[in-house]
């Protein structure tokens, strides 16, 4: 597989009400087709936030948007455009990231969570300007088999508190 430019196809999800933002690295491939996040069937997110939020699994984007925004939830990446190989992680190079600092500017949050470590390390690399240190928690992709739903899910909960 070759490895090519790609820009971040996705608007992120947020309101001036969220107090938390969520930020990937850069959409899978399956969510580059799907135009919505984690949207590979494999990927645990939405299973684990919406246990987190104690609400049945999103099936529809609208309603994966409504459960983070009902609680005050932000997401998106910390990648705006780079070259990828499929959705390998370890393939990410020539970054441009997003504008985390413009995007959370009207908004009330205080708490930066980044899910996997290379979203964590593009976040620290570009956005000292925004001034909220961002946490990793473990990736939800089906790659990070070392993690089961009930781990992340544990992990997780002791640290996003959903209202």
């Amino acid at each position: 597989m070759v490895s090519a430019r790609v820009v971040h196809p996705l608007d992120p999800i947020i309101d001036e009400n969220c107090e938390i933002l969520i930020l990937g690295s850069f959409p899978s491939v399956k969510s580059r087709e799907d135009h919505f996040y984690y949207a590979h069937p494999q990927n645990r997110f939405w299973k684990v936030m919406s246990t987190l939020c104690q609400c049945e699994v999103p099936k529809t984007p609208e309603e994966k948007k409504a459960m983070l925004l009902k609680n005050h939830i932000a997401l998106w990446d910390s990648i705006h455009s780079c070259r990828i190989t499929g959705s390998s992680d370890a393939s990410i190079k020539d970054v441009v990231p997003n504008d985390i600092q413009s995007l959370i500017k009207n908004t009330k949050i205080t708490r930066i969570y980044c899910n996997g470590k290379a979203s964590l390390r593009i976040y620290n690399k570009y956005q000292q300007n925004v001034g909220i240190e961002a946490q990793v928690l473990p990736s939800t992709s089906p790659a990070n088999a070392s993690y089961s739903l009930d781990r992340l899910i544990e992990i997780y909960k002791k640290t996003i508190k959903c209202p």
